[in-house]
């Protein structure tokens, strides 16, 4: 469930709900070419090296510091930018249920926004297992729950003969491709498979990890599939593509199918089981990676200031950081056009930068079985040198081509400047690959604890 609370989200679903029937289509291929090589390269990875520090231990093996600096950087930063997303889903949300017109309000998002995610910071000082278990709750409560619900109201609306918005034909099972821009929100679909090295952190801490890590890994990518497919058909069935916004497309389709069947009472409730599905989602991000950050301090990649820890063994002023810079990227919702529009530039942005340190795993993967070998692990892909190439390399390729994918504007923007909107994502992704380098470059032998315990001694 933990597994789940870091891929699965609702909020997802308008955003693939744009493609109607050829969703199908994007999801296979997405889950070919990304969620199953993800899931398989993360699985042997983590029961080779199942201690704290996920992506960066397995990086640091491969490639080196700096490298490893690198990726685990990358898997923290990119959530700068996809927290006020997830945030903006749960502010629009509470509006639907409580005070419509505040659905567009851009301040009343960004109060949301800040407000829950500072709420959150704090509530994380209190220590992982606490923090764990209430992102499996509200994962169980908020998005398990309520897609089950939501798919059993789209399989009933379209077995009971309603109208449907989109029709099944064998050539809308089949994208047009002739323009990237028709398509350009599968990049969006990338990060909504994303995340399953996350928890990785904490397999070490997993009864068996050998054995039942995998077995997670593989329980959470089907429970996903099947969520987000059927889930954004039920959504494309009742709104016009047209009408679909990304930000409150679920609350209007669940609005829909309720009035229809007469439980207008229950669309409060889920609601606020949406929201807490959203806020689970978030808690389990807020920690996973600042833990695997901390984690590059053994070796003095970061600042003393960095490294303080509190009686819970979390790394508070790396949290603190966090929220800061959360907060100057929320202020995004106030300079784009719409609600919608920053949504999706923010999301664009984040998938951008997050399938980097994906190029970053498949190929530590691969280099990792040629220097590594010996190293044990209880899951392993099939074939010792063939098999790796092949699965990490169709995820290389996927992943550097979601990254071209997001540059190109989608038809929805056509009214918005193209160069804003390229420069934006363009200067966003050099400048947050930049700066660990940059940090590394220039960090001191006094960041390095054991340095300093030395020094104490003398």
């Amino acid at each position: 469930m933990l597994n789940v609370s870091v891929m699965a989200s609702l909020r997802s679903l308008p955003l693939v709900a744009e493609f109607g029937y050829s969703s199908i289509f994007f999801f296979l291929v997405v889950a070919l070419t990304f969620l199953v090589p993800q899931a398989l390269v993360a699985a042997e990875l983590a029961t080779g090296w199942p201690k704290s520090g996920g992506i960066y231990i397995w990086v640091r093996e491969a490639l080196g510091d700096r490298w490893g600096f690198f990726a685990i950087w990358i898997q923290w930063v990119h959530n700068v930018t996809w927290y006020p997303v997830i945030l903006s889903f749960v502010a629009t949300t509470l509006a639907y249920v409580f005070y419509p017109p505040f659905i567009e309000n851009k301040y009343y998002v960004l109060t949301v926004i800040l407000a829950s995610f500072w709420g959150m910071t704090f509530f994380n000082f209190s220590g992982i297992r606490l923090s764990s278990w209430f992102s499996t709750f509200c994962v169980i409560a908020g998005t398990i729950l309520p897609g089950i619900f939501l798919i059993g109201l789209g399989l009933t609306w379209m077995l009971s003969g309603q109208p449907l918005q989109i029709t099944f034909t064998t050539e809308n099972l089949l994208p047009d491709l002739s323009r990237l821009d028709n398509i350009v929100f599968l990049g969006g679909l990338f990060l909504s498979f994303a995340g399953l090295e996350v928890t990785s952190g904490y397999a070490g801490e997993v009864q068996n990890p050998q054995k039942n890590y995998p077995i997670a890994i593989l329980m959470a990518a089907v429970i996903t599939f099947v969520l987000f497919l059927l889930g954004s058909l039920s959504i494309a069935w009742v709104i016009p593509k047209s009408q679909i916004s990304l930000a409150s497309g679920l609350m209007a389709a669940l609005k829909i199918f309720l009035e229809n069947y007469n439980l207008g009472w229950l669309l409060g409730i889920l609601g606020i089981l949406l929201v807490a599905g959203a806020v689970g989602e978030t808690n389990a991000w807020i920690i996973g990676p600042v833990k695997g950050l901390y984690t590059t301090s053994r070796h003095g990649n970061l600042p003393p200031i960095f490294q303080k820890l509190n009686k819970n063994e979390i790394p508070v002023n790396l949290l603190y950081f966090q929220a800061i810079v959360v907060t100057f990227a929320a202020f995004m919702y106030l300079l784009m056009p719409s609600i919608s529009s920053a949504f999706w530039i923010l999301t664009a942005l984040s998938a951008q930068i997050y399938l980097v340190m994906y190029v970053m795993m498949f190929i530590a993967a691969i280099r990792l079985r040629y220097t590594r070998p010996n190293v044990p692990r209880a899951y392993q892909i099939p074939h010792p040198h063939k098999g790796m190439w092949l699965i990490s390399t169709v995820g290389i390729i996927t992943s550097i081509f979601g990254i071209f994918l997001v540059l190109i504007p989608p038809v929805q923007f056509k009214d918005e400047s193209i160069v804003t909107y390229v420069s934006f994502l363009i200067t966003g992704l050099v400048s947050m690959v930049a700066l660990p380098l940059i940090i590394h470059a220039f960090k001191k032998p006094s960041w390095n604890p054991i340095n300093n315990m030395i020094e104490s001694d003398d």
